[in-house]
């Protein structure tokens, strides 16, 4: 497998995304976007996997991992935007850009871009020569499950959280939201590192650092934190400055008093 596989990503996501921007422009829901890039994410390690010239063991199990990954968090995506208005974030865009589509077009497009940069980690694991099932692969594994566990648990605390009518306007503070506001982005990133660990022996394994390091500002800087709380204090207002106050913005950490 050459560099022409994540090109080849690329040409892919850009053809999906395009389709998923028609069914934004048709439900009025940008959330969807969200949907398409974590199924995109799974359907590019499968790829990788399968065209990739590494052992069988890491091709087997990068595309495993990934794919399990961007089901469940494609799906859990799903349930939520086809039930619910469209997230704060994208209503939030939709006024700035005065409802312009081809900004909105733009964005899918970079969507697209970021799905074939996301996935450089499983090319680089899928071109590990390195067979069978070492320490390393073990605690990749272990790191895999018990992020990607814990940040389902997040997900499944909030919605069961949200799905309550007396917590309506309320904020979420309950389980492992107690102890970090975003528990879910933090294992989402925590996630990343099961590929740095399965690429060790890779002549590209320096290409699973995009995943961390990538995700890590994202979450603190562009589309992840910055959206969410912005949403939750013109939405909560007093009450999410004072959970801002007292709880751990990433990290989970015990609540200061």
């Amino acid at each position: 497998m050459t560099l022409a596989a994540p090109w080849w990503t690329l040409i892919g996501a850009t053809l999906v995304m395009c389709l998923v921007f028609e069914v934004q422009r048709r439900t009025r829901n940008a959330g969807w976007v969200d949907v398409a890039w974590s199924y995109l994410m799974g359907a590019s390690a499968v790829w990788y996997a399968i065209s990739g010239d590494g052992a069988f063991v890491p091709r087997l199990l990068v595309a495993l991992m990934a794919a399990g990954w961007g089901l469940r968090l494609g799906t859990h995506l799903a349930i939520r935007v086809g039930h619910e208005p469209e997230d704060g974030r994208y209503k939030a865009m939709r006024q700035a850009w005065n409802g312009h589509q081809g900004k909105f077009f733009g964005f899918f497009l970079f969507q697209a871009a970021a799905t074939a940069l996301f996935s450089l980690p499983y090319y680089a694991v899928a071109q590990n020569p390195v067979d069978g099932v070492g320490v390393t692969t073990v605690i990749a594994i272990v790191v895999f499950l018990g992020s990607v566990g814990m940040e389902s648990l997040a997900d499944a605390q909030l919605a069961r959280f949200r799905g309550d009518p007396a917590n309506r306007g309320k904020v979420c503070d309950v389980g492992l939201w107690r102890y970090s506001r975003h528990p879910n982005y933090f294992f989402e990133w925590l996630h990343w590192f099961a590929y740095v660990l399965l690429a060790i022996g890779s002549p590209v394994w320096y290409l699973t650092l995009v995943g961390p390091v990538l995700m890590l500002c994202t979450l603190l800087w562009v589309t992840g934190i910055p959206f969410v709380e912005a949403q939750s204090l013109r939405s909560r207002g007093d009450a999410y400055r004072e959970y801002q106050r007292t709880t751990s913005m990433f990290v989970p950490w015990p609540r200061k008093p």
